[in-house]
C-alpha cells in the first residue's frame, strides 16, 4: 500500500501478545480418584480468583469478602502446581498430577465482525485526492502482491463504503427529484408543454453546478453527499425562477392581446422584452445574495475549509449559470 501513490500514511492495528496460564484438565486422571471436571476447576478457580466466603454490610451497601491466594501465587507457575485439590476420600493432590498447567502467549484482544475475527488497515487519503480512482489502483495493487486464501476475506470500507451507500441513494433521490419537479411545475402551469421546457432546461442550469469543481480541480466523487443535497436544492431553485419567468412572458402575452396589439412576430418579440427586462432585476438580486453569501465560504482557510469548499463551489457555479439560462434562454424559446 505506501508504494501505491496518494495515500498521507498507510498503517495497521499493532497486536500486542502476553503470556496467560493455560490449564488442560487431565480427565482419564481425574476420574480414577473418583474427582470430575467442576471439583478441579474449583480448586483452580480459587486459586487464581478466589471464593466468596461471605457478604458485609454496611447501612445500605452490601460487600463480598472473598478468599483467595495470595497475588504471587497467580503468576508462580510450580507453586500453582502444587494448588491441592481433595478427592472424595479426602486424599488432596496437587493440581500438577490432575492438569497440565502452562504459560500460553495470545493476542490481548481480538476484535470481530459478522461472528469472524479481524484485522484492520488504515489509509489516510490525501484531501485533494480522488477516492474512487486512489481505490482502483490499491485494489489492483493489493491484488499483484497478496494471495487472498479460500479462508480469508478481504473488503473496503471508510469511506469509499459511505460513498457507495450515497450512490445508491441517488439512483432514487435524482430520479424522484425530477418527478417531483415536474409534478409541482404541471398543477402550476397546467401545461406538460410549459413543464417540459422548464424540465429540459435543468442539466443546462445545472452545468456550472458540475464545470466549477472541474475549474477548481475538485473531484465530484470526493464530494461528500451535502453537495449532492445541494444540487437537488438548486434544481429547485432553478425550477422556482424559470416558473416565475415563464408567468411573466404569458402574463405580457395575455396583456398585448387584451389590448389588442399582438398582431404579428414583432408584437410579440416586445411583450417578451418587456417581460424579461422586468425579472432581469429580481433575478439579478437573487444572484448577488446567493453569491455574497458564498464568496467567505469560497475563501475560507479554517478547520474544515477543505471540505466546506467543496459544497459551496458547485453552488457558486450552479446558481450563476442558472441565473444566466433563464433570461437568455427562455425568451427565444417562448
Amino acid at each position: 500500500m505506501p508504494g501505491t501513490p496518494g495515500p498521507l500514511s498507510v498503517f495497521s492495528e499493532r497486536v500486542i501478545g502476553g503470556n496467560y496460564p493455560d490449564i488442560t484438565i487431565d480427565r482419564e486422571t481425574i476420574a480414577r480418584h473418583g474427582l470430575v471436571v467442576d471439583e478441579v476447576q474449583e480448586a483452580i478457580r480459587t486459586a487464581l480468583v478466589g471464593v466468596q466466603a461471605g457478604t458485609t454490610v454496611e447501612g445500605l451497601q452490601r460487600f463480598s469478602s472473598n478468599l483467595r491466594y495470595s497475588r504471587n501465587l497467580q503468576v508462580d507457575m510450580p507453586a500453582l502446581r502444587e494448588v491441592l485439590a481433595t478427592t472424595p476420600m479426602g486424599h488432596h493432590l496437587p493440581l500438577s498430577q490432575l492438569a497440565d498447567l502452562k504459560y500460553s502467549s495470545g493476542p490481548s484482544s481480538i476484535e470481530s465482525g459478522n461472528a469472524r475475527p479481524n484485522a484492520w488497515v488504515y489509509v489516510d487519503v490525501a484531501p485533494e485526492l480522488n477516492v474512487g480512482n486512489y481505490l482502483a489502483s490499491a485494489r489492483e495493487a493489493v491484488d499483484c502482491s497478496v494471495t487472498i486464501s479460500s479462508v480469508h476475506s478481504l473488503a473496503w470500507s471508510g469511506q469509499f463504503e459511505s460513498m457507495q451507500r450515497v450512490e445508491d441513494r441517488l439512483r432514487l433521490l435524482v430520479p424522484l427529484m425530477l418527478v417531483i419537479v415536474y409534478s409541482v411545475l404541471l398543477v402550476s402551469t397546467g401545461s406538460t408543454l410549459t413543464s417540459a421546457f422548464v424540465l429540459a432546461g435543468i442539466p443546462l442550469a445545472l452545468s456550472g453546478y458540475f464545470a466549477t469543481p472541474a475549474i477548481l480541480d475538485y473531484s465530484l466523487s470526493s464530494l461528500s453527499i451535502a453537495v449532492w443535497v445541494g444540487l437537488i436544492a438548486l434544481a429547485g431553485l432553478y425550477a422556482e425562477t424559470a416558473i416565475v419567468f415563464w408567468k411573466y412572458l404569458d402574463i405580457a402575452r395575455q396583456d398585448h392581446k387584451r389590448r389588442g396589439i399582438l398582431v404579428g412576430p414583432l408584437n410579440l418579440v416586445e411583450a417578451i422584452r418587456q417581460a424579461a427586462v422586468a425579472r432581469v432585476r429580481p433575478i439579478a438580486m437573487t444572484v448577488a445574495t446567493d453569491v455574497l453569501a458564498l464568496v467567505p465560504v469560497m475563501w475560507s482557510t479554517g478547520a474544515g475549509a477543505d471540505v466546506i469548499r467543496r459544497i459551496a463551489a458547485p453552488l457558486f457555479g450552479g446558481v450563476a449559470t442558472s441565473a444566466l439560462l433563464v433570461p437568455v434562454i427562455f425568451p427565444v424559446l417562448y
